[in-house]
């Protein structure tokens, strides 16, 4: 396999935060190559003459006219979420370390 530049399992894993058990790497380096492999052939392919598409399917968007509609009233919603604070906002579970809201 020539790659255009070898990548090493554990380098990505690094850029995702993963820890990599030792008895893993051998198996993911070798998937990793393998994919890598895969993409040179498909560099190979002569694609001139093809149109670039953003999407294997033709999608279109449907959209309607935004108009404004009757709102939903506040209590309703506050009853929905799992706590709130003051009657005004909704307290969701913390996602970063720090202080946590009152």
């Amino acid at each position: 396999m020539s790659h255009h530049g070898q990548i090493e399992v554990g380098y990505v894993a690094g850029l995702a935060r993963l820890e990599i058990a030792p008895e893993n790497r051998a198996r993911l380096q070798q998937d990793m190559d393998n994919i890598l492999a895969y993409i040179e052939q498909l560099e190979e392919l002569d694609v001139s003459g093809i149109e670039p598409t953003a999407h294997a399917a033709l999608l279109t968007n449907a959209v309607r006219e935004d108009v404004a509609g009757e709102s939903f009233p506040r209590a309703t919603m506050l009853a929905n979420a799992p706590a709130e604070i003051g009657g005004e906002l909704i307290k969701v579970a913390s996602v970063l370390p720090g202080d946590e809201m009152s």
